[in-house]
């Protein structure tokens, strides 16, 4: 512990002329620098389009967006398990079950509501089929990243940020950091060096972080667990 301790402090002096910002499992020596700015969801190019909405449906398209941007990061940031992303998404939809349950229902009102065929339960049915659609189709959206590290190291920082807003304001985090989000999909790496869209880590032997590794002084049992 005291080497990699050690360790930590000299990657932090030889960081501090290029670096930007200290970061956990951090790709770059100097991250790209991403768009930033609030949005409503009704901008083209932050989510899918919901013709006709009203700001309700339009926030809770929003909302719904940043859940499924964070479901993503979940399953393809694992290779880093420093970013935490399986925690905090899992984390997120429980302290955040409320409004994100409340989304979902604003959203296949709407569906129904705009349903072109079929009446009553027929139209529940179309609009039933138009959430599923919709679902697929942002799944689709958020899966189609460019640079899977700057994707997971941005997802991680506004994962953080879902987790710890207050309950019933996931919504602002979504207003205020989906088109950071979105910039992070594209294809950027680092920018102290040309050429490389990050640092390949998977060399890196890593202590497991299961409670069964370490004992009672948080000593880790090397000949137990081994490195990874």
């Amino acid at each position: 512990m005291r080497l990699l301790l050690g360790l930590l402090g000299l990657a932090s002096v030889l960081c501090t002329p290029i670096c930007t910002t200290p970061a956990a499992a951090q790709f770059f020596f100097k991250s790209p620098e991403l768009t930033r700015g609030p949005v409503t969801g009704a901008e083209p190019d932050i989510t899918l389009p919901l013709p006709g909405a009203t700001p309700a449906e339009t926030r809770a398209g929003l909302v719904w967006s940043l859940r499924a941007a964070l479901n993503i990061a979940a399953l393809r940031c694992q290779f880093e398990p420093t970013l935490l992303s399986v925690s905090k998404y899992n984390a997120m939809l429980k302290d955040h079950e409320v409004e994100l349950k409340s989304a979902l229902a604003t959203l296949n009102q709407y569906f129904t509501r705009t349903a072109k065929t079929g009446r009553g339960r027929g139209r529940a049915t179309s609009g039933t089929a138009g959430l599923d659609q919709y679902g697929t189709r942002l799944y689709s959206l958020f899966s189609n990243v460019g640079s899977q590290y700057l994707f997971c190291q941005t997802t991680a920082d506004i994962g953080h940020d879902a987790l710890i807003a207050p309950r019933g304001k996931l919504y602002t985090v979504a207003e205020n950091r989906m088109r950071e989000l979105r910039s992070g999909m594209l294809l950027l790496g680092e920018q102290a060096f040309d050429g490389r869209l990050g640092f390949d880590t998977s060399f890196i032997r890593r202590p497991r972080f299961e409670e069964a590794c370490w004992d009672r002084r948080n000593v880790y049992n090397v000949r137990g667990c081994g490195w990874h």
